[in-house]
């Protein structure tokens, strides 16, 4: 069963979160941020596979695809990913019904998207993951270890030994 659906009265709403890298102005970021059945998934475990994103995001509705996030470098996964659904309604349900829920023994974070574009798929951060994971103090075994800058100084340390 098809639903109707007002692309300017969603009952989701979007959050303060805007991509500083979007290629043009606020007012078109924000244009299709309402209109988009695209959604970022945040907060994923390194060792979380495309066929779990499927298995649990599928729930809410038949997929388009799903673009897993990966470090520039390694290209190994790094922790986000990207789910685009045919229908923005499926969207909507994910985020009421899917986000903050565990995968992986991890909350995930799940927030609108303006849309993929080739080469967002890769990590921002200086050693090729995402920036958070370089500054963070603690110790996540779901996101590889210490955060990349305090792991330079732990590894070396312990080789002094």
């Amino acid at each position: 069963m098809k639903r109707t659906y007002d692309s300017m009265s969603s009952s989701i709403e979007i959050s303060s979160y805007r991509d500083q890298h979007f290629k043009g102005s606020r007012t078109e970021q924000e244009k299709l941020l309402r209109l988009s059945s695209t959604l970022y998934i945040g907060n994923l475990s390194f060792y979380t596979t495309e066929e779990q994103i499927y298995e649990l995001f599928s729930k809410c509705g038949d997929l388009r695809r799903v673009i897993m996030g990966l470090d520039k470098y390694k290209k190994t996964p790094c922790g986000f990913c990207f789910v685009e659904y045919y229908e923005r309604a499926d969207a909507e349900d994910c985020l009421r019904y899917v986000n903050g829920t565990r995968l992986d023994d991890r909350i995930i974070r799940c927030d609108w998207d303006a849309g993929f574009i080739e080469g967002r798929q890769y990590g921002r951060g200086k050693t090729g993951g995402q920036v958070r994971d370089e500054y963070r103090t603690d110790y996540d075994g779901g996101r590889g270890g210490y955060g990349k800058i305090i792991a330079q100084k732990v590894v070396p340390n312990t080789l002094e030994r």
